[in-house]
């Protein structure tokens, strides 16, 4: 599964790296909301919290849909703007003035696309002149509680208003909280977007996307960019170019915007040196599936404790040597053994540290 841009005829000047504060800002708003996926800014978030005013807090979690389980792309408004490429403000008032050049409708269904009600990455009715569309969001609204049922009513029927309090909330968070996050944040994001330009510059688009990160990669032959993520989509830069927006707060998760009628935006997080990188999901699929064969969990509570030949592991096992080779080939082709040789003799073992991050590889692959 992967998201696939394609990039055909796109020329390298319209390909821009740039930070905006307001899609920080959406992941400061996500990482407030679920801690879980970013164990790395509990305490910061635990921080903020504990000092937010109880107004402002109560008024987050009206419309926390927005940044919770998915990331609206009202954050990147930069990449509706129609008429060519639009870069994100150098300051959150400058991208909360591109928000307000969105019109009501790609609001509105940016703002419902937590229901899952209109279609992605291809033209279709909208909910404020599509009586069934409208419906249809109204009852997925309802099964997710009477919160997301008054804001999605408040959207159909009075856009101005609703755009005006988004703007508002997110003006006092800012002055709550981010604006001295972003103090600390913007350089190291300023940094990173001048490196990866260096590199497109220099280098190319292929090493650009290898440094954005290892599920970014270039298929020069397709004409295409393939991200590696456990969804399905497509969209085209056509004339509106391509833009890459780092985040800092956002590890483990790459976004990528593929709407109909917008430009393509990946956002993507800095590297970290402290972490490696995840496997790919063909990867993860394929250690997972290793693993949950019964004989290979046999084999492999051997393989923990140390190494073996195949033919001592064919003895325990009241096997053949060939079937435990075949069951060792898939666990060496998943990335899990590691083997050495010993005169005339090859010992194989599992590699602990690789099923340790299993878990937290499974939740950055679902995550990303």
């Amino acid at each position: 599964m992967s998201v696939h841009i394609d990039i055909a005829g796109l020329r390298r000047e319209r390909i821009a790296v740039v930070p905006s504060p307001l899609a920080e800002l959406g992941m400061a708003l996500h990482a407030l909301s679920e801690p879980g996926h970013h164990p790395g800014l509990q305490g910061w978030a635990t921080g903020v919290t504990a000092r937010l005013d109880s107004h402002l807090a109560d008024r987050m979690c009206e419309a926390d849909f927005l940044w919770r389980s998915t990331f609206s792309d009202l954050f990147l408004p930069c990449a509706g703007i129609p008429g060519g490429p639009t870069l994100p403000g150098a300051t959150l008032p400058e991208d909360l003035d591109l928000l307000d050049k969105l019109t009501d409708r790609q609001f509105v269904d940016a703002a419902l696309e937590f229901t899952c009600a209109l279609a992605y990455d291809a033209q279709g009715p909208d909910a404020l002149s599509d009586l069934a569309v409208r419906r249809r969001a109204l009852d997925l609204a309802a099964s997710r509680g009477p919160q997301q049922v008054r804001f999605t009513r408040r959207l159909l029927e009075d856009p101005p208003s609703v755009r005006a309090w988004l703007r508002q909330f997110l003006e006092d968070c800012d002055e709550a909280f981010f604006a001295e996050a972003w103090s600390r944040l913007r350089h190291q994001l300023a940094a990173d977007a001048r490196h990866k330009t260096e590199l497109l510059r220099r280098k190319g688009l292929t090493e650009a996307l290898a440094a954005v990160s290892p599920a970014v990669a270039l298929d020069e032959s397709a004409g295409r960019i393939v991200i590696d993520k456990l969804t399905e989509g497509r969209t085209v830069t056509a004339d509106g170019g391509l833009l890459l927006v780092p985040t800092s707060l956002g590890r483990p998760h790459l976004m990528v915007l593929h709407r109909y009628g917008w430009q393509p935006v990946l956002h993507y997080p800095v590297s970290t040196s402290e972490l490696s990188d995840p496997p790919s999901v063909e990867q993860l699929s394929r250690r997972m599936s290793a693993l949950s064969h019964p004989v290979r969990m046999r084999i492999s509570r051997h393989l923990a404790r140390s190494a073996y030949t195949t033919g001592e592991l064919a003895q325990m096992h009241g096997m053949t040597a060939p079937e435990i080779s075949r069951h060792l080939g898939v666990l060496k082709k998943a990335g899990l053994l590691t083997t050495r040789r010993r005169g005339r003799y090859v010992l194989h073992q599992l590699d602990v540290t690789v099923v340790a991050r299993l878990g937290s590889d499974f939740l950055e692959g679902i995550l990303r």
